[in-house]
């Protein structure tokens, strides 16, 4: 006999059963609760765009997780690949699959810019892909969640004030739609917390720090990577740019104080502002998204975090993270206001975050929030409402397929609302308190034992109580629609 050996899934991905399945369902299904609940329209596209998206937007961290994608129908253009590879060049895949949502998204607000409403808000979740190395939290393949709020509302000629407003509106906007996520999943203010910085303002103390323009961009993505080296790696990188953590906090700590007073008082004094304006720091726009992040009733979750980058090229403007527990990053985002208009739109200030679903699922099960799998599938939809069994006779036998079929079955008029998920055994067994234990552990609401051409016997499990009385086929599923408080379906 050959020996057949397993074949096991590609590293960093997940096999699905179906508990698994309805714990990412719970999870999705949430995800697109909040964004609908904050005003978000659900948009998709495709799982693969081409390289030159991401090559030329999102910066070299993305671009070095890249999955490349070749087609097997372009011969040509694989065997040039080939070629090129073989003359020692740089030649990446024609196609990519999609490791993060905001150039696609990007890419289609400009393709339609003219007729959409200002601001757009827009939030989708699906799957993505990194070429990274796996651990807990993190995988090659996973869900993602992602909710953007693109162009201002503003009136016909703004001022500087009115976009400053508007932008922070924005801002608080995407923020309080993650916090309302966390809150709506058992996730309180002592769980997690939410750091927010300013790339601007970032640069402008970095600049006051003795970093020069040339080495801005290098410094803000080895801040980045602060957590992700060893300190003597980090030091050794940040040398040569002139780069000071410390510094950068000193040069902020006018900004720190003046948020903090805010948080204390809700306004800042003028001494404050005037020593912030002598100071040449860019922190107007934050002060403006204090007060929309007090209005929004999440300001007691943040804090002003000077260091806090985000590595994505893409960013200009305010930056979030939040972190579970001290240290767990469960979503990111930030403002984008150039990106629309590299891909051929008009010039469109937007903001986004996204939430991966893996390092959610953990941070619930850890919490003991995440339902027990009974819950799951019931929840998933998994769980019939109806598990229909014969008592075992020839006639109650011959009676079950259609009794079946019609509780599946929904109206036209209803467009299917009324259709229940409806079970039967596939075992063999005539045995009513076996099948009836099947039922159970379907998690059933109830049992339809078949009696007769005509008649059935109907049984809740949930509350144990069975009636004593048969009811007529022909009325079966009204009963259960009633009883399961769907009549209005």
């Amino acid at each position: 006999m050959a020996d057949h050996k397993p074949i096991q899934p590609p590293t960093g991905t997940r096999d699905l059963y179906p508990v698994e399945a309805a714990r990412r369902r719970f999870i999705t299904e949430a995800w697109r609760r909040a964004s609908i609940n904050h005003g978000f329209e659900e948009v998709d596209g495709p799982t693969f765009e081409s390289t030159e998206l991401y090559t030329k937007k999102s910066g070299d961290g993305i671009v070095s997780e890249i999955f490349g994608v070749f087609s097997g129908k372009d011969e040509q253009g694989v065997k040039a690949l080939g070629e090129k590879l073989a003359r020692g060049e740089d030649a990446p895949a024609p196609y990519a699959l999609r490791p993060e949502f905001t150039p696609t998204l990007a890419r289609m607000y400009a393709a339609r810019a003219a007729s959409l409403p200002k601001p757009t808000k827009w939030f989708t979740a699906g799957p993505f892909f990194r070429a990274e190395r796996p651990q807990r939290g993190r995988l090659r393949e996973f869900l993602q969640w992602n909710c953007d709020v693109i162009g201002l509302a503003l009136p016909e000629k703004p001022t500087p004030e009115d976009i400053a407003r508007a932008t922070a509106q924005g801002d608080a906007e995407v923020i309080a739609c993650c916090v309302g996520l966390l809150e709506q999943l058992g996730l309180t203010g002592a769980d997690y917390s939410i750091a927010i910085n300013d790339r601007r303002l970032l640069a402008s103390a970095l600049r006051a720090t003795g970093v020069s323009e040339a080495d801005l961009s290098a410094a803000i993505a080895l801040i980045d990577q602060e957590t992700k080296l060893d300190l003597h790696e980090w030091n050794r990188r940040a040398q040569p740019l002139n780069l000071s953590l410390i510094r950068v906090a000193q040069a902020t700590d006018l900004v720190q104080a003046a948020l903090q007073e805010f948080g204390r008082s809700r306004r800042v004094s003028e001494d404050a502002a005037a020593i912030l304006q002598r100071g040449g720091l860019d922190a107007g726009s934050l002060f403006y998204l204090w007060k929309q992040l007090d209005s929004a009733g999440v300001l007691d979750r943040c804090h002003f975090k000077p260091d806090l980058a985000r590595g994505l090229a893409y960013y200009t403007g305010m930056v979030f993270e939040v972190i579970v527990d001290g240290e767990r990053a469960v979503a990111g985002g930030g403002r984008y206001d150039n990106l629309i208009e590299l891909f051929g739109g008009p010039s469109t200030p937007a903001v986004g975050f996204g939430m991966g679903d893996v390092v959610l699922s953990l941070v619930l099960q850890d919490k003991g929030l995440m339902p027990s799998d009974a819950e799951l599938m019931q929840i998933a939809g998994q769980s019939p409402d109806v598990f229909v069994i014969s008592n075992g006779t020839p006639e109650a036998d011959a009676a079950l397929p259609s009794v079946l079929a019609d509780l599946r079955r929904g109206s036209r008029e209803q467009r299917g609302r009324d259709a229940l998920h409806a079970r039967r055994t596939s075992k063999t067994t005539k045995n009513v308190g076996k099948l009836l234990q099947e039922a159970e552990k379907s998690g059933a609401h109830f049992v339809a034992i078949v009696e007769s051409a005509g008649e059935v016997t109907l049984k809740n499990l949930r509350t144990r109580e069975q009636d004593q009385s048969k009811t007529p086929i022909a009325s079966l599923k009204a009963e259960v629609l009633k009883r399961l408080g769907r009549t209005g379906a």
